[in-house]
């Protein structure tokens, strides 16, 4: 993901959720209505987790020193984590107990005027933000559908804002629905359920957004497209024969180690098969950028050992995508 289209689309939902945290906030004040308070408090949230974001990708760029030689490229999912923790906790618990406070015990909307302005400022506000997330993971997600861009995706900032400018749109039309049915029934427990449906919905959204940065957190592999372009640029067919095993993970977002045991010529001499090392490692760079630590390891290919199954060293959990040849 290219740093500054994340940031653009971080900086959009910012400012657009102060904006709206403000102006729910005041019809929460003058009306009563616990959906906006609700909406408030989600609103404030995620502009907490996107200040979050922000830091997260400014520590993110320090230098590897020796304690962490291979950077703080993490530090994106390390904060992306913190993200589902408070939309759950702050946005969605607060806006369910919220909800069942106000079903227990209900009071009329009053002036409805201030919370109908306020919702429908809230979804063309957000319309921007969640227009500018869009546009900016359109240049990236290519062909992928967007549950695959959100589910594949190895920077965590564009899922991040584009799950909660969806939560968000969704949400506001949930306390519009439920301010609507209060003042048409004159009846506040219907303000109080769309208080509950909103922390449902931020709830649901901060474990689909726990699951996935935790998946990043454990660490990753390339796509099999990237590992694919690794394979072709590693292969020479006259100093590197074949890819014997490669295991690759990304050490952040725009950082991806490569190691890999590669077949050379039995004859070869010690400094042939240094050069075909050296020479393999700028291929691979040349192909793909982020493959920033690459890890190479020279053998020679021996069909006999081939025929005995998975090479011992590329199964700890289970035959990977070389794991049919041996050395």
């Amino acid at each position: 993901m290219s740093a500054s289209g994340g940031t653009k689309a971080i900086v959009a939902a910012l400012g657009a959720n102060l904006a709206i945290a403000a102006s729910k906030f005041v019809a929460f004040a003058f009306s009563g209505s616990s959906s906006m308070l609700a909406e408030g408090v989600h609103s404030l949230a995620d502009s907490g987790n996107q200040f979050l974001l922000l830091v997260g990708g400014k520590k993110a760029q320090r230098v590897a020193t020796p304690q962490h030689p291979f950077g703080y490229g993490r530090e994106r999912y390390i904060y992306a984590f913190l993200v589902s923790i408070v939309l759950f906790s702050v946005g969605g618990m607060f806006a369910i107990y919220e909800g069942y406070e106000k079903i227990s015990h209900p009071h009329a909307v009053e002036r409805w005027y201030w919370p109908v302005a306020v919702l429908v400022f809230a979804i063309i506000a957000e319309g921007f933000s969640f227009r500018t997330a869009m546009k900016e993971s359109n240049e990236l997600r290519g062909g992928l559908s967007w549950v695959q861009f959100i589910r594949r995706a190895k920077a965590p900032e564009l899922p991040v804002v584009l799950l909660e400018d969806f939560g968000a749109l969704i949400g506001l039309v949930l306390a519009l629905g439920g301010v609507g049915l209060a003042l048409l029934t004159g009846d506040g427990v219907w303000d109080g359920i769309g208080t509950v449906c909103i922390g449902v919905l931020l709830v649901l959204i901060a474990l689909v957004l726990a699951a996935e940065t935790k998946s990043l957190l454990l660490g990753e592999a390339a796509g099999a497209d990237v590992v694919q372009q690794i394979e072709t640029a590693m292969v020479d067919g006259e100093t590197v024969t074949r890819v014997i095993h490669m295991r690759t993970l990304h050490l952040g977002p725009e950082e991806l180690l490569v190691a890999a045991k590669i077949a050379v010529r039995h004859d070869d001499t010690a400094t042939e098969v240094a050069t075909a090392i050296d020479a393999a490692e700028a291929r691979i760079r040349a192909a793909v950028p982020i493959a920033r630590v690459i890890y190479l390891e020279p053998d020679v290919y021996s069909e006999t050992e081939a025929a005995k199954g998975p090479d011992p060293e590329a199964t700890p959990g289970g035959p990977g995508p070389h794991s049919t040849t041996g050395h």
